[in-house]
């Protein structure tokens, strides 16, 4: 589920590939789009109301919300996933590859058994040497992006709060739980490879950078309807696609570099998270066709709260800003924007035709629809005023992960 992240240039909210955002109250926020950065990656976006009503309090406000993601562990919303399973196993867990077929980290990188002692050390200054035509910009993005996937303990741990698909014993025979754990063993190679690199290529402070992963796994993840299947699965459509975006646009301007060994390992990268994107995009939309009413509710939940990913808590010890500034770089260098965040929600209106929903929509469910399908166009007018509104010049930000060399970009 890897992540980076980028930062709405004009809309004024972060996200990121494994942290995404959205709006609140139209101001800037430092929030995380996997919208994860969000991920991947991830970016900045908007929220046109309050998330919570406030009527009663806050308090009340908590009390309700709980409340309304709480339906969705009712025996009747919990039976839907169980009958559900033999379709899981007929419609996701073929897009799992066995480890036998699937590409691994020692095939992206020099390998020191096979190529001996001197053409190791060869392979590898002709590693360093590609690398050092990669921009700093493209780095940092690179490390968050990094930083994100190697926080996949906390990423499992969330899929086995899900109720009704979780792996009860960690060794459970069901569909469901077959698809946590191989989900998780492909994704476990994204952190690997990309550190590995990473340490070869000379180009960053690796103490660092392992410093901030620690940080980020212990500081967790928060998660609206942390125990709800329903939610969750909405949850990582939208960050699995834009991871994809992310290590896709990250490989094509590495490549235009001169770095095609790097290229290669996040073109890798966002294939794997394509076919993790499909599965969990297929089982939203399977919900969609068999409890429309509750699955449309529950993205219009989602949707009016920012999705608050790994990314947003990352922490190096120096910056207090760190995902802020890290996804104002990926922003600024193309690598995840504000538009692939309202594009990846166009996308997944239209593949789960919510527009369509009519039959079975409780008068609740109809205002949901009606909310989701038209916040990208909201969101395209907010990036549109901010973009007139906002005219400012670059700052220098340093970063820890590239010795403190300063990049680029443009706060909010």
């Amino acid at each position: 589920m890897s992540t980076a992240a980028a930062a709405a240039a004009a809309t004024a909210v972060t996200m990121s590939p494994r942290s995404t955002g959205y709006p609140s109250s139209c101001k800037p926020s430092n929030a995380g789009c996997y919208c994860k950065p969000p991920a991947a990656a991830t970016i900045s976006t908007l929220r046109c109301r309050s998330a919570v009503s406030t009527k009663g309090g806050p308090t009340a406000g908590r009390r309700e919300e709980e409340e309304e993601w709480r339906r969705y562990l009712a025996p009747e919303r919990l039976e839907v996933l169980a009958q559900l399973e033999p379709w899981a196993e007929a419609n996701m867990l073929p897009l799992l590859k066995p480890a036998d077929e699937v590409w691994q980290p020692a095939d992206m990188l020099p390998d020191a058994a096979a190529l001996g002692a001197d053409g190791f050390h060869e392979a590898c200054l002709d590693l360093r040497a590609r690398a050092e035509g990669v921009p700093d910009a493209q780095l940092v993005c690179l490390v968050g992006n990094m930083v994100t996937e190697e926080a996949l303990p906390t990423y499992q741990s969330m899929s086995n709060r899900f109720e009704g698909t979780r792996d009860a014993t960690g060794a459970d025979g069901t569909a469901w739980a077959r698809w946590i754990r191989g989900w998780s063993a492909e994704e476990n190679r994204h952190g690997d490879v990309l550190s590995r690199y990473m340490y070869l290529s000379g180009r960053l402070d690796m103490r660092q950078v392992e410093r901030t992963v620690h940080r980020l796994i212990s500081s967790g993840m928060a998660m609206h309807a942390p125990a709800s299947p329903y939610h969750g699965f909405i949850y990582v459509s939208f960050q699995e696609r834009a991871t994809a975006i992310s290590h896709g646009n990250t490989a094509r301007q590495v490549r235009a570099h001169g770095d095609a060994a790097l290229a290669r390992i996040c073109g890798a990268i966002a294939a794997d998270e394509k076919r993790h994107e499909a599965a969990y995009t297929r089982v939203v939309a399977k919900l969609f066709e068999v409890d429309p009413d509750a699955a449309v509710r529950a993205m219009a939940y989602m949707m009016r709260r920012r999705i608050t990913m790994p990314a947003a808590l990352m922490d190096d010890g120096r910056d207090a800003d760190l995902f802020a500034h890290y996804a104002a770089a990926a922003q600024q260098a193309g690598v995840y924007t504000a538009s692939d965040y309202r594009g990846i929600l166009e996308h997944l209106i239209r593949q789960w035709r919510v527009e369509e929903l009519s039959a079975g929509l409780s008068g609740e469910g109809r205002r949901a629809r009606d909310y989701v399908c038209a916040l990208p166009d909201k969101i395209r007018r907010m990036e549109e005023k901010a973009h007139d509104r906002v005219r400012k010049e670059p700052t220098p930000v340093p970063f820890s992960w590239i010795f403190d060399r300063p990049v680029s970009v443009v706060l909010h």
